[in-house]
């Protein structure tokens, strides 16, 4: 399994390998070219000055003669070109190599290589010259006209090696490879160094990742702030996710801690009595009166099972479903809910203080969800509210919002806990000791039922009275 590392190396190498192939092959080819036509030009040119010159003197009589020997020597000199002068028919009457007679004396031109050089008046070749050389020569031929009768009197042949030009690539090749072979060495070495540079944060991720699946919670990754920008988003979306997965541990840990506490305390006391009553020591005469506290921690139980089957439910939704949204009057939901604590408002004496506008209020949420919220606030505003006191309902419409307020009288929520109150099996010391119907779930319901409705609620406490409130969308 290869790394990113070697991945990297590898594929940039490559990449710069054929890149320098291709451009070492192009260069090459057009080189080639670029000489090849350089030097055809440049016989051209010089075969143009032999023949003029060979024209010339045919027009003082014939060839050769002693000054165009000279002439003759002294331009293929200049040139660095070799130069054959043949007759009309082909026959070979001076070579530059040695004026005075050469290897090549006697030779004859072919018939249709004479032919293409009357009609065309210029033929390029390169090769095999037949019947002058044996090597591979850039070949430019053209008539000896004479300027009398304008009618050709004999050819010019220019030609110099290829291996000159062949010599010259050579060369070029050599320093062409060995800028090469420095410019691998120098990409080997900054490819290494990069590929390691950029390597190096996402093995620094591999080992947080490794630390974090084994139960450190709290790794991170830091990145250079020179680093990529990929990398760094990256990074800052492991840290996130990080971060989440660390606060959602802690709270499931907190959440079994609750419910293992919350749990132990009735099902011990059921436990308790049970034993009791079956090895005797609870007297038959008393069961009926034991059974009464068996049945109410049962319904405890039941209790909390049943808001905790309310919370997975919603924890699975991250928003009401359209369907279940309807319109209906706020006011008449309340007052339904109210009904319902008459009998616990009676019994504790409480002054109902209730502030509805004149006409009805209407709204468009899932009723049920807004008639479990308002009930989860009047049973802990009535729990918590003294003998005697007062219990306040308001609904309120301004904009586009209706903001609905459930109070009580009774000891005022310290500042410090009012963050806290909404969070799962919260509950206040005190509410610990004297209510023993309480699981710290109902805010918590409440809290993610306004949420999911995508509204805010909030709680103030100050001078004996504490009032939650919580907004819906205005209707009408």
């Amino acid at each position: 399994m290869r790394s990113t590392f070697i991945r990297t190396f590898f594929l940039t190498a490559v990449v710069v390998l054929v890149a320098l192939l291709v451009v070492g092959a192009v260069f090459q080819f057009v080189v080639r070219d670029l000489f090849t036509r350089q030097v055809q030009k440049e016989l051209i040119d010089n075969c143009n000055t032999v023949a003029g010159l060979a024209s010339a003197h045919y027009g003082q009589g014939s060839l050769p003669t002693r000054e165009f020997f000279v002439d003759l020597s002294i331009a293929t000199q200049v040139s660095g070109a070799d130069a054959v002068i043949c007759d009309s028919r082909g026959n070979l009457l001076l070579c530059s190599d040695s004026p005075m007679g050469c290897e090549h004396q006697g030779m004859v031109l072919s018939e249709s290589y004479l032919k293409q050089v009357f009609q065309k008046g210029i033929v390029l070749d390169n090769g095999l010259v037949e019947g002058l050389y044996t090597e591979s020569r850039y070949v430019v031929g053209m008539p000896i006209i004479n300027a009398i009768n304008n009618r050709p009197v004999g050819v010019v042949i220019l030609s110099t090696p290829v291996t000159r030009t062949m010599e010259i690539l050579d060369s070029l090749a050599d320093t062409y490879m060995l800028v090469t072979l420095l410019v691998a060495v120098i990409a080997v070495i900054a490819i290494t160094l990069l590929a390691r540079r950029q390597s190096a944060p996402l093995k620094d991720m591999a080992k947080a990742a490794h630390a974090f699946g084994h139960g450190q919670l709290d790794a991170r990754v830091s990145v250079a702030e020179n680093a990529p920008l990929e990398v760094q988003e990256l990074a800052l979306a492991f840290n996130n996710m990080a971060s989440s997965l660390q606060k959602s541990e802690y709270q499931r840990q907190e959440f079994v801690a609750n419910v293992s506490h919350e749990l132990k305390t009735p099902m011990t006391t059921i436990s308790g009595y049970v034993d009791g009553m079956l090895d005797g020591t609870i007297p038959k005469e008393m069961h009926p009166q034991y059974m009464e506290l068996v049945s109410g921690e049962t319904k405890r139980l039941s209790r909390l099972v049943r808001s905790m089957l309310d919370i997975s439910r919603m924890q699975d939704q991250e928003s009401i479903p359209p369907e279940r949204m309807s319109r209906f009057p706020v006011d008449e939901c309340v007052g339904q809910v109210l009904i319902t604590f008459e009998q616990k408002i009676t019994e504790k004496n409480l002054e109902v203080t209730v502030d509805f506008p004149e006409h009805t209020v209407y709204t468009r949420a899932d009723s049920d969800a807004i008639t479990q919220v308002v009930y989860n606030l009047v049973d802990n505003a009535v729990k918590f509210c003294p003998v005697g006191g007062n219990l306040t309902l308001r609904i309120k419409d301004g904009g586009d919002k209706v903001y609905v307020t459930v109070g009580n009288d009774g000891q005022t929520i310290p500042p410090e806990e009012l963050p806290l109150v909404f969070d799962r099996f919260h509950k206040l010391d005190k509410s610990r000791a004297e209510n023993r119907d309480g699981w710290g779930l109902g805010l918590y319901i409440v809290k993610t039922l306004i949420c999911r409705h995508g509204e805010d609620i909030s709680v103030t406490s100050q001078n004996d009275k504490t009032e939650f409130t919580f907004t819906l969308p205005f209707v009408n």
